[in-house]
């Protein structure tokens, strides 16, 4: 059965919401940019609560070696998601000193930047699309890695079960698409991705 992350959880509440719909992992925004952006004061009740619970994902781009890992640190992160120009060395490097899996996500919007993401040996491979929108699922048998695969971008309850049988992936991965508002979980959508995850055919 295809895992679900919920990302872009920025209260303890959505957290706890998102293990009781049987999430996977949780996801941690520490992007500047983000609407969906968590402190590390709010984020820590969380990992305090949820650690062994679940996976807690740190997404993290472009940031400084030493910040990503005393993060994942100071937190327990169980998962650091890099999702900027971070190369192949950089995320190896996040993994031996954390202890974290380590998650290269990759942007997607040609069969290149797909094929590019077999130089990461990471833990997880994620493939995103990109401005909140899908790609083009079927560039994902360009992968031809037996890595571990999560499928983010522009995913909702209504197009989740589509997805996972089109790229067969480990996990999916969702934000905007079960949201009332940035960074606020809607209970109904929560529950309506999770189980259309759960009834895809894979």
């Amino acid at each position: 059965m295809t895992r679900v992350k919920l990302c872009g959880v920025t209260s303890l509440d959505d957290a706890l919401l998102c293990v009781e719909h049987g999430a996977w992992a949780i996801g941690l925004i520490f992007v500047a940019r983000s609407p969906r952006r968590i402190r590390l004061s709010d984020a820590a009740p969380i990992t305090d609560a949820l650690r062994r619970r679940v996976e807690i994902a740190g997404v993290f781009e472009n940031a400084a070696l030493d910040h990503v890992v005393g993060t994942a640190t100071e937190l327990g992160l169980s998962i650091v998601q890099l999702h900027g120009d971070e190369g192949p060395s950089f995320c190896a490097e996040v993994g031996r000193r954390t202890g974290a899996k380590v998650m290269k996500a990759v942007r997607v919007r040609t069969a290149e930047q797909v094929r590019f993401v077999r130089t990461f040996h990471t833990d997880l491979h994620m493939l995103d699309g990109s401005g909140g929108e899908p790609f083009d699922w079927s560039l994902a048998r360009e992968r031809r890695s037996d890595i571990p695969l999560v499928v983010a971008g522009g995913l909702t309850p209504e197009n989740v079960g589509e997805a996972i049988e089109a790229t067969r992936p480990f996990a999916v991965d969702v934000a905007r698409g079960v949201e009332a508002r940035p960074g606020v979980k809607d209970p109904g959508k929560v529950e309506a991705f999770v189980r259309a995850a759960e009834g895809a055919l894979v």
